[in-house]
């Protein structure tokens, strides 16, 4: 240090300032050197004397250093041209462990624009001492290494370069190590302690020495480092059992954790050579390995899994004693372990032969299945009894091999009432305390074709309006079937008799649904009722049918115009002429306006009325009757000729209509009662032959009803019990019922009507208002057998009255 003051205090532009003055064709460069650590303010170099340049112009020409980071250390003067340094120089912090470090700087000029260039060399001094990166350095070297082992050190690290490195290494004085130095170049010197004499750990246990680094200086700087040679032991001695033989016995199932037993064994060695930690022998397998654990420093055997008797009664393990030495040294030795059976397995139920379906008509004793039971332990705790304890149709049956049985059926099975059964079977073993399992096998009773095919109603009564659409259906029976899959497959057929077939031949059935087709439409007046069956039939095999008789009514529409009988012309049109006196009185009939509706009820129930008359004073009409009859007696003021227009209709929710034309004509009386009299003649062959025919409808008419009558009173003498209706209390007709038909549906007898019925009376849905429901009494009123039978006589004899 005091070397580099002397020279950092010699002059500024002396000493160890070395101008290099290069010239080239484009500019020109210098070159100085100055050594490191210099301080603030130290004259590098006259630069503007050295590059030839006014020092006036300087200034003016803004002569400056352009370069970049080294632009901080140096700067040029711009009065006197000198370079100085801005501040201290560290060579290892600016170029490292270079060999040569050089600065270089970028100068400018402008008007005109000069650059030129300038170098400045670093020069290292010894301003560092030599170091290792630690103080101590712990060799372990055993007593048995041989001579001329070699021991490579981490070297000494200089910060300083060049001559100033560390030159050489330096040992302690020993009798047992010697130092060897290799030269790595630019990675330094590098050093290898030799083993030059055998070491003995009972003569020394431990070797200190000293490790020097010396650079180049001068003087020379050093470090040193201490090193401690720990001489290990060798490992000549063996861990030795305290037992010749080692044996146990442990319950299975033993828990986790459980010590099973203790080795131990002994070292005479010092250290880690007399350290004992103990395992498991190669040979154990990895199945012991997974059930038996060591503990490596006690000794102690624990458990590590299940312990099972019925897998391995007895384990034989081998464990190692094993010391810690750098060559460690091993003893085996076996422990015998014996499990000791207990009581833990339930029964094991298996089923070796299933039918998981058996069919509903299997006889009992069909076998089901076939069932093992198996207990893995021994003696009572594998000995089982096996039962059901439900009360099913199925029994357990022993067979002739131990823990075998047969399940059987032991009652007839039906599928509709029970189709599937959830089997518990449970197995004990006769252990204390004893084990059980239980296993469920689930048994299906499969279909056969044991049910036929039932109908939700018998019979079927449906009621069809007449004037339906064809082709759409009608109504629909339904059947259903308690079978399963094909069994309970349904189809539909009709089937009539002889007698019948006119009506099905016009009805189809969808053989899937049941649904009934109508082919033609009803008409009312021409059939009132039909009857016919149907057949269902399941796709079992053998397949089984049933059938059931279908009831169908026809409903009445208004559907029919009334037709005029009278006046009726020869050629079919409803006009008429009547001659009358002109000196008739008041009240005197005229004539009377014959209609015929083919409907019933009020669909067939005809008013009259005058749609157009000449004077309205002169005739009347009776709305109920026909009748036409003067209102007052003729005047001579009065025409001799009038039209009445008389309109016939019926009462139907929309009712239908029809006209006649009756010219009356007045006359004098001698051609009146001369026309009278012709007329007369005429009537009374008329009435002659009406006469004739109405008694024969009357007598087929009293016959056809008393026999109605007694029919009626037999079947119903048939029923023991007297039924009450809420329905019907007292049946009174007004008189203008005009039809009725009567039939029965199951305990209930039903009534087809006109338009008009007694109160208190119910409509049957579907009746679209033309049936009512009778109480289903043994006798009948006789003010309802006289209504009934008013009706039958007024539809029977309508026309004819009209008459």
């Amino acid at each position: 240090m005091e070397q580099r003051k002397q020279r950092l205090g010699r002059g500024h532009l002396s000493g160890f300032v070395t101008i290099v003055l290069l010239w080239s064709v484009a500019s020109a460069q210098l070159r100085y050197s100055i050594p490191e650590e210099s301080n603030e303010g130290t004259v590098v170099g006259n630069v503007a004397k050295d590059l030839g340049l006014d020092k006036s112009t300087l200034k003016s020409r803004k002569y400056r250093i352009v370069s970049g980071g080294a632009e901080s250390l140096f700067h040029v003067n711009q009065n006197n041209g000198f370079l100085y340094v801005s501040r201290k120089v560290d060579r290892e912090e600016v170029c490292a462990q270079t060999s040569a470090c050089v600065i270089n700087l970028k100068t400018v000029l402008e008007n005109p624009l000069e650059v030129h260039y300038v170098g400045i060399e670093v020069l290292d001094i010894n301003d560092h001492s030599p170091s290792f990166p630690e103080e101590e350095k712990r060799l372990e070297i055993s007593e048995s290494v041989l001579p001329g082992a070699r021991f490579q050190l981490k070297p000494s690290r200089d910060e300083d370069s060049g001559h100033f490195s560390v030159q050489q290494y330096k040992l302690s004085q020993n009798d047992h190590f010697r130092l060897e130095v290799r030269d790595k170049g630019e990675d330094g010197k590098i050093p290898i302690l030799v083993l030059q004499k055998t070491l003995d750990r009972e003569a020394v246990q431990k070797h200190s020495l000293v490790l020097t680094a010396i650079d180049g200086g001068k003087p020379p700087k050093t470090g040193s480092m201490n090193i401690a040679v720990i001489v290990l032991d060798v490992n000549d001695n063996t861990p030795i059992f305290s037992k010749d033989a080692y044996s146990v016995m442990i319950s299975e199932n033993a828990p986790v954790g459980t010590t099973v037993i203790q080795v131990n064994a002994t070292d005479l060695d010092d250290g880690q050579n007399g350290d004992v930690f103990y395992s498991f022998g190669n040979s154990v397998s990895n199945k012991l390995l997974s059930i038996f654990d060591i503990n490596p420093i006690t000794g102690d055997v624990i458990v590590k899994g299940l312990i099972d008797y019925e897998q391995r009664d007895k384990y034989e393990i081998e464990i190692q004693a094993s010391d810690k030495g750098l060559a460690p040294l091993t003893s085996e030795k076996s422990v015998i372990i014996k499990i000791v059976d207990v009581n833990d397995n339930a029964p094991e139920i298996e089923v070796t032969s299933f039918s998981s379906s058996i069919p509903e008509d299997s006889r009992p004793g069909t076998t089901v299945a076939l069932i093992s039971v198996n207990d893995l332990d021994s003696g009572l705790n594998g000995k089982v009894v096996c039962s059901i304890s439900e009360a099913v149709p199925f029994a357990l049956t022993p067979s002739l091999q131990n823990n075998m049985y047969s399940l059987v059926t032991k009652s007839p099975l039906d599928r509709e009432k029970q189709a599937y059964y959830e089997l518990t079977i449970a197995a004990q073993d006769a252990g204390q305390p004893p084990l059980s399992s239980v296993k469920t096998i689930s048994v299906v009773v499969s279909d056969v074709n044991d049910n036929s095919p039932e109908f939700s109603l018998t019979p079927y009564t449906f009621y069809v309006t007449e004037g339906n659409e064809p082709g759409v259906s009608v109504f629909s029976v339904e059947a259903s079937d308690c079978d399963e899959s094909d069994n309970a497959h349904i189809s539909y057929i009709l089937r009539s008799g002889s007698e019948d077939n006119k009506f099905t031949s016009f009805l189809n059935i969808n053989s899937e649904t049941g649904s009934i087709v109508a082919l033609k439409s009803f008409d009312f007046e021409t059939l009132k009722t039909f009857q016919f069956q149907v057949v269902a039939t399941d796709s079992g095999t053998p397949p089984l049918s049933n059938n059931v008789t279908v009831n169908v009514f026809i409903l009445d529409q208004n559907d029919n115009a009334p037709v005029i009988l009278y006046p009726l012309s020869s050629n079919g049109s409803a006009e008429g002429v009547e001659e009358i006196p002109r000196n008739v009185n008041a009240g005197h009939l005229v004539t009377k306006v014959r209609a015929y509706d083919a409907d019933i009820g009020y669909n067939g129930w005809l008013l009259f009325s005058l749609q157009e008359v000449t004077d309205h004073s002169l005739f009347g009409l009776d709305r109920y009757t026909g009748q036409i009859r003067t209102l007052r007696s003729f005047t001579e003021t009065d025409e001799a000729e009038h039209k009445l227009v008389i309109l016939v209709k019926d009462n139907g929710n929309v009712s239908l209509s029809a006209t006649a034309t009756v010219i009356v004509k007045l006359v004098e009386p001698k051609e009146a009662f001369a026309a009278s009299d012709v007329k007369s003649a005429a009537k009374d062959e008329d009435d002659n032959n009406l006469t004739f025919y109405l008694m024969i409808t009357l007598g087929s008419v009293s016959v056809l009803f008393i026999f109605s009558i007694i029919v009626l009173i037999a079947m119903q003498c048939s029923k023991s019990t007297d039924y009450t209706s809420k329905y019907l209390q007292e049946t009174n007709y007004d008189g203008t019922l005009c039809h009725s038909i009567q039939y029965r549906s199951g305990d209930k007898r039903y009534m087809l009507v006109g338009p008009r019925m007694s109160i208190g009376s119910t409509i049957v849905p579907g009746s679209h208002a033309n049936t009512l429901v009778l109480p289903d009494r043994r006798r009948i009123s006789d003010e309802v057998r006289a209504s009934l039978k008013m009706c039958a006589y007024f539809h029977l004899f309508s026309p004819l009255y009209s008459n």
